[in-house]
This record gives structure tokens, C-alpha cells and sequence, in this order.
């Protein structure tokens, strides 16, 4: 068997699988220890790119809200953004007040300051970044999710799937609402997608895109409730937004950082 068919055999057998039990059992307390150290590395983080002042715009994951992105917020304003959290409440899932608040949101951020919008999004709130940037990408610099399992247009599953169900008679009509089939699809803006392996909620394969001039995929070693608060993972983030418009380039971590990250190359379907 060649190494491209490997690779397919891989992906296939992977379809359908979430992460084990031990690494979604231990999410709550591997997701507190990740918040503890973000202190600790306070000093080293304040060595991070700064950035030009642009908008960014944070969306939280499911049944999470602005107060699970503050961290993330406050460190990027104090890296030089004009960053805003999505003010629309609990993440309940593409509800008519999400779906309609989220586009206005980004237009009116991108209006007050005066140019595209990069847009983060955790989780569930990924692929909300990746729809906007797909429906309304002139207001859209770049993208970065954070463990977002776009990948389950392909049949990839998550420990978040039977709650995301219990939520859909809240859900906006289906002609608001993005096909599954498209998650995956290419964004037209840079994109930027970080994941874990020691995701406990997501198959880190869920958040693999397909490599391009302006698609990378990250591999930190966080929890999955770890990633606003991961410092390696922040530091991709301020990285990302401090590229020059028309002038991305792959992320390559300072030489003493590097073992904190993982993979920088791995392909979707690897």
C-alpha cells in the first residue's frame, strides 16, 4: 500500500471516532490547569507580535459566551487590537437572533474601524468565522479557529454532537443555517486552524483543513476547554494578526518555542 493510500485508510478509519474517555473525562481539570499557567506565562507572552490596531472580532464556543473569551480579549488588546467579543449571549447554535446578529456585528465592527475584521472563533464559534468569512468575506481579513471540528461535513463526530442536537428545535430554519456539507469548504481570506491531539470534546482530525498558499494548520498541546487560555496557542493567535494584509506567510514558532507545538504540515486526511 502506498503512503497516499495509507493516508486515505487513516482518515477513513478515523470517520465517526471522538476522542477517548479518559481525555473527555479529564477535560474539566486539564481546562483549569490551562487557565492556571496562563499567569505564569505573562512575562514571556508580553514578548508576542503586536499588531496594527485592526478589528478583531472573538466568537465563543456552544453554550459558552463572551465571558469564556475575555482572557483571549484582554491579551489581544494588550497586544494593539480594537478587539470586541460577539455580544450576543450564550452560544446556543445558529439560532435566528445568532445568525442575524453575527453579520451585523461583523459590519458594524468592520465600519468603526475602518477596514476587514479578523475573526477567532473557539470551537463551535470556528465555524461560525469560517461561514462569515465564506457570506461576507470584504469584511473579513483572515480567520483563526480553535478547535473547531468543520471537519464534520466528512462524517467526523464530536463529544459536543448529542447537546448540539438537544438544541436544535432553538435553531434558525434551515435556509439560515449553513449545509453540513460545506463546513469544510475553502474560506477565500487566510485561515489559520489551531487544534490539539489531547482534545477531549473534538477529533483533532475534525479540525484539519486542507493545506493551501494561505491555509495552515497549528498543533498545540491543550485541552479543548484550554484554548483561550493556552499560551502557545495565544501566541499563534497574535502571530497570525500581525501578518501585513497581502503579506501571510506560514507560522514558525521562535526556535526556544517550538516544543510547544506540534505538527506545523499535517494535511486534512492525514
Amino acid at each position: 500500500m502506498d503512503r497516499v493510500s495509507a493516508a486515505a485508510q487513516q482518515s477513513l478509519r478515523a470517520l465517526g471516532v471522538r476522542p477517548s474517555a479518559a481525555l473527555y473525562l479529564s477535560e474539566p481539570i486539564r481546562g483549569a490547569i490551562d487557565r492556571a499557567i496562563l499567569p505564569v506565562a505573562s512575562p514571556w507572552l508580553r514578548m508576542a507580535p503586536r499588531g496594527d490596531g485592526h478589528g478583531v472580532l472573538v466568537l465563543p464556543g456552544l453554550l459558552a459566551s463572551d465571558a469564556s473569551t475575555k482572557p483571549l480579549r484582554s491579551f489581544l488588546r494588550g497586544r494593539g487590537y480594537y478587539v470586541r467579543g460577539w455580544r450576543l449571549g450564550r452560544n446556543l447554535g445558529p439560532t435566528e437572533a445568532i445568525m442575524e446578529g453575527m453579520p451585523g456585528g461583523l459590519r458594524d465592527l468592520a465600519e468603526r474601524t475602518g477596514g476587514p475584521v479578523s475573526v477567532i472563533g473557539w470551537s463551535l464559534g470556528g465555524i461560525y468565522a469560517r461561514y462569515l468569512a465564506l457570506e461576507h468575506s470584504a469584511h473579513v481579513r483572515q480567520v483563526v479557529t480553535l478547535g473547531s471540528p468543520f471537519g464534520v461535513a466528512y462524517g467526523h463526530r464530536t463529544h459536543a454532537d448529542a447537546t448540539f442536537g438537544r438544541l436544535a428545535g432553538l435553531h434558525a430554519r434551515s435556509s439560515r443555517v449553513p449545509d453540513r456539507s460545506h463546513l469544510a469548504d475553502p474560506v477565500p481570506v487566510p485561515a489559520t486552524s489551531v487544534y490539539s491531539r489531547l482534545d477531549g470534546v473534538v477529533a483533532w482530525r475534525a479540525c484539519l483543513g486542507d493545506l493551501g498558499p494561505t491555509h495552515q494548520n497549528v498543533e498545540v498541546r491543550c485541552s479543548h476547554l484550554g484554548f483561550g487560555y493556552d499560551p502557545a496557542t495565544l501566541w499563534v493567535v497574535a502571530d497570525r494578526l500581525s501578518r501585513p494584509v497581502g503579506d501571510w506567510t506560514p507560522f514558525a514558532p521562535p526556535r526556544l518555542l517550538r516544543p510547544f507545538y506540534g505538527d506545523l504540515s499535517v494535511p486534512a486526511g492525514d
